[in-house]
C-alpha cells in the first residue's frame, strides 16, 4: 500500500521547491504513475524559528502544529519539513498529530554515524546551534561538532537571510562558500544543516563528503512511501 507524502514547506518556499524536486528525482520511476502522491503545504506565514529561539521574537509553534494538523486531516500518511531549525519543536509538533513526523536531524545523525565520521563541521541558523537541533542528536551517537566562528556565524547568517531567501542567490553561494571552506578543514565532513545550504552548496565543492539533510530526508520519504 503506497503512502502520501506531507511536506510541511514554506521554511523558505525555495527549500520546499528543492525537497519535492528531488523527491522526484530519487523516486524509481519509469512513468508518472509510478511517483508517490504529495500534499506540500507550503506555509510562508509561519514566524521565524530562529528569531524564536533567540527569544526575539513570536512563537512559531501554534502554526507549526495547525500546519501539521492540515497535512494530516488532507490525507497525508507521514510528514516532513523541509528546515532544520523547525525540528527544535518537532516532539511537540508529533503530540499533536496521529500521524508521524519523519524527523530530518535523526534521520541525517543515523546516516552520518554509518559513514564512522567522528567529527563533523555544522553549516546552521544560530536558532539551530542554540537550540541544539544537531548539536543533541549527534552527540549521543559520539559525534563531534565544529561550527563557524563568531564572525563566521554572523556571515553564515546574512548569506543565508540577505542572500537565499531574499533570492540574491550567487552572492548568498559565494559567501557561504568562504565559511565553509574555513570549515571544512576543522571536520571529516560537514552538515548542510540549513536547508539555504542544501540550496547552493554541492559535493563538488569540498573534498570531504557534505552530508545534505534535505538529500537524506529525501530518500527516506521516497522509501516510506513506496514501501522499499
Amino acid at each position: 500500500m503506497e503512502k502520501v507524502i506531507g511536506i510541511l514547506g514554506g521554511m523558505g518556499p525555495l527549500a520546499t521547491v528543492e525537497l519535492f524536486k528531488r523527491i522526484v528525482l530519487k523516486t524509481p520511476a519509469k512513468k508518472d504513475q509510478d511517483h508517490p502522491r504529495i500534499i506540500i503545504y507550503n506555509n510562508p506565514k509561519i514566524p521565524d524559528r530562529t528569531a524564536y529561539i533567540l527569544g526575539k521574537g513570536e512563537n512559531p509553534l501554534p502554526e507549526l502544529i495547525d500546519s501539521a494538523k492540515k497535512l494530516e486531516s488532507w490525507g497525508a500518511d507521514f510528514i516532513i519539513m523541509p528546515c532544520n531549525t523547525a525540528h527544535y519543536f518537532a516532539d511537540e509538533i508529533q503530540k499533536a498529530i496521529k500521524i508521524p513526523l519523519i524527523n530530518m536531524v535523526e534521520e541525517t545523525a543515523e546516516y552520518i554515524k554509518t559513514l564512522n565520521l567522528k567529527k563533523v563541521g555544522l553549516l546552521a541558523t544560530d536558532g539551530t546551534i542554540k537550540g541544539m537541533v544537531y548539536h543533541n542528536a549527534l552527540l549521543k551517537r559520539g559525534i563531534e561538532i565544529a561550527v563557524p566562528d563568531k564572525n563566521g556565524q554572523r556571515e553564515l547568517m546574512d548569506a543565508i537571510y540577505e542572500g537565499i531567501k531574499a533570492g540574491n542567490l550567487e552572492w548568498g553561494r559565494e559567501k557561504m562558500l568562504e565559511i565553509a571552506k574555513k570549515l571544512e578543514k576543522r571536520g571529516e565532513g560537514l552538515i548542510a544543516g540549513c536547508t539555504e545550504v542544501s540550496v547552493v552548496l554541492r559535493q563538488e565543492d569540498f573534498d570531504i563528503p557534505l552530508i545534505d539533510p534535505m538529500d537524506v530526508i529525501a530518500e527516506k520519504a521516497v522509501k516510506l512511501a513506496l514501501g522499499l
